[in-house]
């Protein structure tokens, strides 16, 4: 029996009309309407024609979650007063309830993208409602892409709608062809927020670490909010971790703790998001941000904390990141505590520190992997997803590095096409990267082994499961807890996709095995009569299968180098530091940190790592300059993993050659013989460079003279084998062979530049041109230049005087002779002629005769 009153009693219903209006007009719309309206449970229902007298038609609702899809079709069919599998049905990943007579049906975003791969046109769906999508999932932006290309090329009639509480609406309705929005609005009631800040700073947070006293700062608000407010406490944390640690502080509270997260058994899904007649605290991720709605709630306590995914592509590195959860996502939190009944948000940061949030949370396809995003596009025949209406373009780093993933593994060949391999990695619903795992794996080790370890590592098992993938395995085979029983149920749909019985009813009688070819080539697949193999051994095949650049070789106890070039470490108390090989299932680098931190690894053998990573085998010469001198030798590597070195004899001289330049790069012209003359003749030719220009050569600058190595460093650097060799090459002789002569500017060279410059007294300085600002220098005693009236000019530059007492100490700096002896120089006589009075001084300097010796020297 239809429960009316509750129908009637759903805000959303006043914009209904509108929405109907809309659709039939454009068929397609955005609807906003605030949490607790009804747009999730009463839209469907009224446009599939169930309630409100409309004409019948079949609508899919794709919910972000497998809890929200779970929960949102209870809910409708609770309203119709039936039970789910008749007229609302819901499929998520491993459980489906849907029957004969279901006209609503409830997915996750990620069903109804394998959904659309399998039949473009939707056959017998009428209306296709994307909630949430403020949320911004990658899966939700990609299945809205497709379906707006299905509209346009096959099913026009298709109708469509982009539903949410808080989201960009003039975007969606750009995206949506101009579609018009209609908004609703809602009965909420005020909450009052209350600013909780810690008493003292905490950490912020970095990778998936939270700082401790942050989450003890948390349980303590929760003491707080459930002493002065009444009804139940919803506590808003960023993961399972952070749960269970808020959950273990609150200990002999008066309240029932629950716990709602994605892993969450059933059963404790079910509680939470039922009526209780005593007083509860639920601890949520932010699944319980929208779509849900959680009865009882009066009060909720926001840590301000979420997450979001991250992924290091230079590393082959894919983590979930802590993040400050954006104003928007606060704003949806709050919203819980006012849905029944007035409220109040308990909010665990400073009120100044609100304004500074971001917007809204960070599309993920602007941060995630895109590896399944650009198999998925392959598959819709768009490898770049240049045609896919989206609201954010996807980067095009992270694409390319997409595209390399894809090629690895077989699933798109080098032009971005897909292969028959690809379209069978992508109906799995796995990474490409998985995918690839549970195929391969499969061929060595039989469908079962394989979907078990590719289970595990899809949905990474509790800390308290340890680093050692194949102990967690075992663990999980013997464990009763929610999270074994997900991965029993996940394990057995992934080895129905691949045993020969799922390929018959995918593909048809008699379809080929879908492993690689280079794959069986190497020997690992299954041989007659041959024995199981080692949980060891089988779960570091299927992990190495799935991240081949994170196979890795010790290289001290605990210490780790992976192929892809990053260092690895594992934790003081695992039992897998002493392992020769790992394959790397999971790791995450902290930020600041050269080393990734090992979460989930498996022992692995160097063949198996050779197999599994073949595409990174190279085995050739390797000439380079290393540690200070040239290093020649043949070496087999696995990425940056050396497996084999031997001496190189005879390596190709140009090989050599660009390794010596590298070391001349590196540490400089300094490795050649710098003679005080060569040093002179660079210093010269650099001030003729910044004076002249034209000819002559700019010599000044280390990388400038290495690009004309060929000009000046041949034949002496094409004969040199090692460091030793260079040091034998006169560098000034070679800087020779830079001067201008085929213009006949080289023989000027001494009288632009001269080395020399004869003074008055006859004596003959040498310059210095290394000055820094760039004007020769004649460092000269002050009597040798008596009755010189001008500064003297080098290339028409006047040099700068450095004048010398008699003992060779500097007494003054010039660069204007004439000035100097009619002011400076008084200074300086009054100074020191009484230091040097064997030395003349005369009062007229300009008329006096220049001299380097002592007045009794000159009246011999």
């Amino acid at each position: 029996m239809i429960r009316t009153a509750a129908l009637d009693a759903l805000p959303v219903r006043e914009a209904v009309p509108a929405l109907v209006s809309a659709l039939d007009d454009h068929g397609t719309a955005v609807l906003c309407a605030p949490p607790g309206t009804g747009k999730t449970t009463l839209v469907p229902l009224v446009l599939a024609g169930l309630v409100g007298g409309g004409p019948r038609g079949r609508v899919v609702v794709a919910e972000p979650r497998r809890i929200a899809a779970r929960a949102a079709a209870r809910r409708m069919a609770w309203l119709l007063g039936e039970q789910v599998g008749g007229a609302v049905g819901f499929t998520v990943r491993g459980e489906r309830m849907v029957g004969p007579d279901t006209v609503v049906e409830v997915v996750t975003t990620g069903v109804l993208l394998q959904r659309l791969q399998r039949d473009q046109e939707l056959t017998g769906v009428d209306v296709v409602i994307l909630d949430e999508c403020h949320e911004r999932h990658l899966d939700a932006d990609t299945v809205a892409a497709f379906l707006l290309d299905v509209r346009e090329t096959l099913r026009p009639e298709l109708r469509l709608v982009a539903a949410s509480a808080t989201t960009d609406s003039a975007g969606w309705a750009r995206v949506l062809g101009g579609a018009p929005v209609v908004e609703a609005a809602g009965v909420s009631y005020p909450v009052e927020t209350i600013w909780a800040p810690p008493a003292r700073p905490v950490r912020p947070p970095h990778g998936m670490r939270v700082d401790p006293a942050q989450l003890t700062h948390v349980a303590s608000v929760v003491r707080r909010a459930l002493a002065e407010r009444a009804g139940d406490v919803l506590c808003f944390l960023p993961g399972v971790g952070e749960i269970a640690r808020v959950a273990g502080q609150l200990g002999g509270v008066d309240a029932e703790v629950l716990q709602i997260h994605g892993r969450a058994p059933a059963a404790a899904q079910d509680a939470a998001l039922s009526v209780a007649d005593h007083r509860r605290v639920i601890l949520s991720t932010a699944v319980a941000e929208s779509s849900l709605t959680v009865p009882g709630v009066r009060v909720v306590v926001d840590s301000g904390l979420a997450r979001e995914p991250r992924v290091d592509h230079a590393r082959g590195l894919g983590a979930l990141a802590t993040v400050r959860a954006s104003r928007a996502a606060g704003r949806q939190r709050a919203g819980r505590a006012g849905r029944e009944a007035p409220g109040a948000v308990y909010r665990c940061w400073a009120e100044a520190e609100d304004g500074r949030l971001a917007a809204f949370p960070a599309p993920e396809i602007r941060i995630a992997d895109l590896a399944q995003f650009a198999l998925q596009a392959a598959c819709w025949g768009d490898p770049d997803a240049a045609g896919l209406a989206l609201l954010d373009p996807p980067p095009a780093g992270a694409m390319a590095a997409a595209r390399e993933v894809l090629v690895a593994v077989g699933a798109v060949d080098p032009a971005g096409g897909v292969t028959a391999r690809g379209r069978r990695m992508a109906r799995l619903g796995l990474h490409p990267r998985l995918a690839r795992a549970l195929l391969d794996g499969s061929a060595a080790l039989g469908a079962r082994r394989a979907a078990e370890v590719v289970a595990l590592i899809s949905e990474e098992p509790p800390r308290e499961y340890g680093d050692d993938l194949a102990g967690a395995w075992r663990r999980a085979r013997a464990g009763g807890d929610a999270y074994a029983a997900r991965w029993r149920t996940e394990s057995r749909r992934l080895e129905r996709a691949v045993s020969p019985a799922g390929r018959t009813a995918e593909t048809g009688a008699g379809a080929a095995s879908s492993a690689s070819p280079a794959f069986e080539a190497r020997g690992l697949g299954p041989s007659p009569g041959s024995g199981p193999a080692p949980e060891d051994s089988a779960a570091g095949l299927i992990a190495a299968l799935a991240f081949p650049e994170r196979v890795a070789k010790a290289k001290g106890e605990g210490a780790f180098l992976m192929a892809s070039g990053t260092a690895g470490e594992l934790g003081d108390g695992s039992g897998l530091r002493r392992a020769p090989w790992l394959a790397v299932a999971v790791a995450d680098r902290p930020p600041h940190s050269a080393s990734a931190r090992v979460r989930l690894a498996a022992v692995l053998d160097e063949d198996t790592a050779r197999v599994a990573a073949g595409h990174l085998l190279t085995d050739g010469e390797e000439v380079r300059w290393e540690d200070g001198d040239l290093v020649a030798r043949a070496a087999e590597r696995l990425g940056a993993i050396e497996l084999a070195v031997r001496p190189l004899r005879g390596p190709d001289p140009a090989l050599v050659r660009a390794a010596l330049l590298d070391g001349l790069r590196s540490e400089g012209l300094g490795l050649l013989r710098w003679s005080p003359d060569a040093v002179t003749l660079r210093s010269r030719l650099g001030f003729l460079h910044r004076t002249l220009g034209g000819a002559w050569p700019d010599v000044a600058d280390d990388r400038a003279l290495l690009e004309r190595a060929d000009e000046w460093l041949e034949p002496e650097l094409s004969r040199a084998r090692r460091r030793a060799d260079l040091g034998r090459i006169d560098a000034g002789q070679a800087l020779n062979r830079l001067l201008p002569w085929a213009t006949g500017e080289a023989v000027r060279l001494d009288e632009l530049a001269p080395e020399r410059l004869e003074v008055p007294s006859g004596s003959r300085i040498r310059l210095d041109y290394s000055a820094e600002h760039g004007r020769p220098v004649l460092a000269v005693k002050l009597q040798e230049l008596f009755g010189l009236a001008e500064t003297p000019r080098v290339a028409g530059v006047p040099v700068v005087v450095h004048l010398l007492s008699p003992a060779g100490r500097p007494a003054a700096v010039t660069s204007d002779l004439a000035s100097f002896w009619q002011g400076g120089y008084r200074a300086v006589r009054a100074e020191l002629r009484g230091r040097y009075p064997k030395h003349p001084w005369p009062e007229d300097p300009a008329t006096a005769e220049p001299t380097r010796h002592t007045n009794a020297r000159l009246r011999r």
